[in-house]
Formats: structure tokens, sequence, C-alpha cells
């Protein structure tokens, strides 16, 4: 009885709708996701931004600041090592190619913006620019 339990419901899921839920659920028609994983902080004085970037050199990362949007660019090159002898590949799970994100941080000190990667995570400072407070004007 088990065992005829599970062939319905391989009988259900096709190929098509495997490929269909993942493509839904992992931005990826392989199952892999092709994001940038990100967490955003925010302080008083400057938001903090992890990016997760394992296996990327810091020279492969392209940062900018500017309208107060900063724009991520990442750059994997493709991998060469899962082909067998007659350079067939026999699998691949690993993606590469270029990944960009953008993410919408107003009222920052653009030369003060501070990154570094350790350990495969990319961490961005951005320093708040001073919110001036005006005072009020009397009428005379």
């Amino acid at each position: 009885m088990a065992n005829e339990m599970m062939n319905r419901r391989n009988d259900m899921w096709d190929p098509f709708f495997d490929r269909l839920s993942r493509g839904f659920f992992n931005n990826g028609w392989d199952g892999t996701s092709k994001t940038l994983k990100t967490d955003v902080s925010e302080s008083d004085t400057d938001y903090k931004v992890k990016i997760d970037v394992p296996g990327i050199d810091k020279k492969d990362i392209k940062l900018d600041y500017q309208d107060g949007v900063l724009n991520v660019e990442v750059k994997k090159d493709s991998f060469a090592d899962h082909e067998d002898e007659k350079h067939n590949v026999t699998m691949t799970e690993r993606s590469y190619g270029i990944m960009r994100r953008s993410y919408e941080l107003p009222r920052v000190k653009a030369e003060d913006i501070k990154a570094k990667v350790d350990n495969g995570v990319l961490s961005i400072t951005l320093p708040k620019a001073s919110d001036e407070k005006t005072s009020g004007i009397e009428i005379e």
C-alpha cells in the first residue's frame, strides 16, 4: 500500500511541474538561487549591508552609490573542474555569471562608505548624512 501511494505522488509531479515549482521558489529553473542573499540593518547613524559572496574574489565585486541607491555587481567565472576526461559534464549545480542588485538607501555620505570581504561575506557600512534641523522662521 505504501509503495502504491508513493507511485501516485510521483505520477502527479512530472518533471515539468517540478521545474516550475523550483523556478518560483528558488529563482532558477535548475533549483539554485540566482540572487545575492542580503541583510540590511539601519541605525540612527548608518546602514549596514551584508551580502553572501562565497568564492568571490574582491576584484570581481563592483560597488557604486549614486542618487540614493547602492548598486552591487558580482562576477563569478565559469568552472572547469567538473568535466570527465572526455570533457563531458556529468553534473553541475554551481552557477556562474554576473549578478546585480540595487538597494535604495537615502541620505548617505558617499565619500565615507566602507566595504570589506571576510569569509565569503561582503560587509558595507554606509554612514548617514546628518539631517540638518531647520528652525522655524518667525513671521513679523
